[in-house]
């Protein structure tokens, strides 16, 4: 498998350099479409960028174990990266993206870090369980969750919503998130940090996402919710808001003639590479954030504000 995963020119660059430029904004992939959840990031062109080699860890997370659902790829390879250079071990439960999976962990252990991985539904209150107490057999304790695994479907009006699509969404989006923090729940201790991942769509209400909306919608209230629940035991929850970053959540969602657009309708223009995102999972898992909890941060380009 060819991978070209090298942090090289900026993206927007790399579409001028080949004569694929909007004078409007700048395209961050061509069209593409993958046919199933959560895609493949291996499969996309370019390959997200999910690493920046000028960002210098500094011990911000040393000895510290991160649980980073969808660690494997898009966002979560991000955050687990960067993770990584800060100190930390990771455990990466993934549904069944083997080789994004292997090639994170591969990765990661080249960077001197530790990496175990895990490969399940979150769906499955049996599996959550399993991710808890193999973190726990081998690195000891838990000091960081990050529930990042998601799904969405692109449907336009919501008869079109068939009960198991938005069973599935539900499941994995919230009820994943739900059973893996009250499993893991026991484990954090004073000083610990939950980082629920929401989304943009929210904000405004995306009219193709319906079913994805309510959820992350769902997300930003469980989070405010405990957050107040678990604060004077000194454990954080908070929740980022992304914009379009370019995963495989995104050719997997939309149909293809869509994907160059996305990101156009933020204030800079764009959308954005996931290597963007991960010095934010960093300041909300690190004492950095130490007065912030129950909080969104909209990690946007401008497209929602306020």
């Amino acid at each position: 498998m060819n991978y070209d995963y090298q942090f090289g020119n900026s993206y927007y660059n790399y579409y001028n350099n080949i004569g694929i430029q909007s004078k409007e904004y700048q395209i961050l992939a061509p069209q593409q479409s993958q046919n199933e959840q959560p895609g493949k990031e291996y499969l996309m062109l370019p390959t997200p960028i999910f690493d920046n080699p000028n960002y210098i860890g500094s011990n911000k997370l040393k000895d510290k174990v991160a649980i980073i659902t969808g660690g494997d790829s898009g966002l979560g390879r991000a955050c687990a990266i960067a993770f990584v250079k800060e100190g930390a071990k990771v455990v990466i439960p993934y549904y069944n993206e083997h080789i994004d999976a292997n090639y994170t962990k591969d990765y990661i252990e080249k960077l001197g870090g530790e990496c175990l991985l895990l490969a399940g539904d979150i769906t499955d209150k049996c599996f959550c369980q399993k991710i808890v107490s193999r973190t726990i057999e081998k690195f000891g304790h838990i000091d960081i969750l990050v529930n990042n695994a998601g799904v969405q479907y692109q449907q336009d009006n919501l008869e079109n919503i068939s009960d198991e699509q938005f069973d599935r969404t539900m499941k994995v989006n919230v009820y994943g998130m739900f059973y893996l923090t009250k499993i893991a729940l026991p484990y954090l201790e004073s000083g610990a940090s939950i980082i629920n991942l929401s989304s943009v769509t929210t904000f405004y209400g995306d009219p193709q996402l319906i079913d994805y909306v309510t959820t992350k919608g769902a997300i930003v209230g469980f989070t405010r919710a405990l957050a107040r629940n678990l604060a004077l035991k000194n454990i954080r929850v908070n929740a980022i808001a992304p914009g379009f970053f370019w995963t495989p959540l995104q050719p997997a969602c939309w149909v293809k003639e869509k994907i160059p657009s996305l990101g156009s309708n933020s204030a800079m223009a764009r959308g954005a590479m996931p290597y963007e995102l991960a010095p934010t999972f960093v300041f909300l898992a690190s004492d950095d954030s130490s007065y912030v909890t129950g909080q969104v941060l909209h990690n946007n380009g401008g497209e929602v504000m306020g």
